[in-house]
This record gives C-alpha cells, sequence and structure tokens, in this order.
C-alpha cells in the first residue's frame, strides 16, 4: 500500500477546501443556521413535543444527516471529475498508484470534510437550540459511516458524470427530496397508516431515524435495522466500486 500516495491526494484535496472556506464550510453552515432559525425558533416555538423532544432539538439530527448528505456526495463527485474536466487525471494515471489507494484519497477527504462540517453544524445549533446527545458513541458512529459510505456514492457519481450538470442531479433530484420526505422534520409517526409504510421504502428513513436515536433514545425504525441499512449500502457501494475497476473501466478525462 502506497501511504505515501494516499496521504498526498488527501491533502490535496483537503486543501482545496482550506482555500475555499466561504464555499466549502461556511456556506452549508450559514444555510443550515437559517433552517434553526425558521423551522427551530420561529415555527417551533408554536409547535408542541414529539416524543417528548421540543420541535427545535427534534429536527437537529435530520438538518445534520440533510448536510452530510449532500456535502459527502458533492464533494466526492467534485473531486474526482475536476481533474478529468481539467486534464490532470493523467498526472495521477502516470503515477505509480492504484485504484485502491486513488479512492481511499477522494473518498477520505470528502468524509472528512462531511464530518467536519456535522460536527459544526451540531455546534451551531447549540446556538438557537438546548439539546442532550444520548448516545454519544454511536452518534459519531452513524456520522463516519453515513460519511464514508455517501463519499463512495458521489465518487462513483463522480466517475459516470461527463458534464457538471450530472454532478448535480442526484444530490438535488434524488437526496434531498428523499431526505425531507425521510423524516428529517418530523417523526413518520405521524403519517397516516398507509403512508407510513411507503415511507419504509425510503432508505433515508432509516438513516435520520438511527441518528435521531443516538441522540434522543427514540427512533421510528428499530436501531438495529438502522445500522444494517447503513452497513448494507456501505457494502453495496464498495462492490461497484470494485466492479468498475474490476471489468476495466479506467480514469480518463
Amino acid at each position: 500500500m502506497n501511504w505515501n500516495a494516499i496521504r498526498a491526494i488527501y491533502r490535496f484535496e483537503m486543501a482545496r477546501t482550506f482555500r475555499t472556506l466561504t464555499q466549502s464550510i461556511a456556506a452549508p453552515v450559514l444555510s443550515t443556521s437559517l433552517y434553526f432559525v425558521v423551522f427551530g425558533a420561529a415555527i417551533g416555538s408554536r409547535m408542541g413535543d414529539i416524543d417528548g423532544i421540543s420541535y427545535g432539538a427534534f429536527i437537529i439530527p435530520g438538518l445534520i444527516m440533510l448536510s452530510l448528505l449532500n456535502e459527502s456526495i458533492s464533494n466526492a463527485a467534485f473531486g474526482i471529475y475536476m481533474p478529468k474536466w481539467s486534464g490532470t487525471i493523467y498526472e495521477l494515471l502516470s503515477a505509480p498508484v492504484s485504484t485502491i489507494e486513488v479512492v481511499m484519497g477522494y473518498v477520505g477527504a470528502a468524509a472528512s470534510k462531511s464530518v467536519m462540517l456535522g460536527l459544526l453544524i451540531l455546534a451551531t445549533a447549540r446556538i438557537f437550540v438546548p439539546y442532550e446527545i444520548a448516545h454519544p458513541f454511536w452518534m459519531l458512529c452513524f456520522l463516519l459511516l453515513t460519511a464514508v459510505t455517501f463519499s463512495l456514492f458521489g465518487f462513483i457519481i463522480g466517475l459516470w458524470a461527463d458534464n457538471f450538470q450530472k454532478l448535480q442531479i442526484v444530490p438535488l433530484m434524488v437526496v434531498t427530496p428523499l431526505t425531507f420526505l425521510g423524516g428529517a422534520f418530523y417523526s413518520i409517526n405521524m403519517l397516516p397508516p398507509l403512508w407510513q409504510k411507503i415511507a419504509l421504502f425510503n432508505p433515508v428513513v432509516y438513516l435520520i431515524s438511527g441518528f435521531r436515536w443516538s441522540f434522543y433514545g427514540v427512533a421510528d425504525v428499530n436501531v438495529g435495522i438502522s445500522v444494517a441499512a447503513i452497513v448494507g449500502f456501505l457494502g453495496l457501494c464498495l462492490t461497484a466500486v470494485w466492479w468498475i475497476f474490476r471489468t476495466g473501466w479506467k480514469l480518463k478525462a
């Protein structure tokens, strides 16, 4: 394993993040803060508790997950697409770097950015809403697993995309709607029985439910199922990346 190569890719991607702090970190934190102001303070003050939790605190896991999913996908997809678009991918192809090392470098950097962003949003939430974390270890586990899984998913999208529009299709047209419909702002138990059953086909429900359990000890679905869902999706993404390179697909501009 060429750890120097992995470290070089990782440091390059992280340096790009710190060069664009306003776009990479400040903008997502600010936009999420607006959700806390509007939903947590303005609307939440007029709503009752959900499962014994104030509405402002209840939406914290959902808002963190919304940012985490979108940023993980976007960071990883953009990270591998930019070398293809600019032509600098040939420098990577000519270097003594294996595909697994490329994946570890880009996905590791994207996941690190997403975790850092999630923790910043968590800290920012304290300004607007008081909350406690019942299971901090499991909260970090869900945070890390989700960041790595969706960074892998974003890496696959970056390999597939051949223009900037395709980079945005999945985050904007698929992930964001699924997150809003996955219980980010409400408990699916508040839905009519038929829609509760339909909501269970939304994979994001299991992510948000498990993450919310780590905060407050309450969940819409069994936490074991939530863990199995995120681990299963991680395995699916790893299998997809392995299959892509196993079938002879090569990075190209």
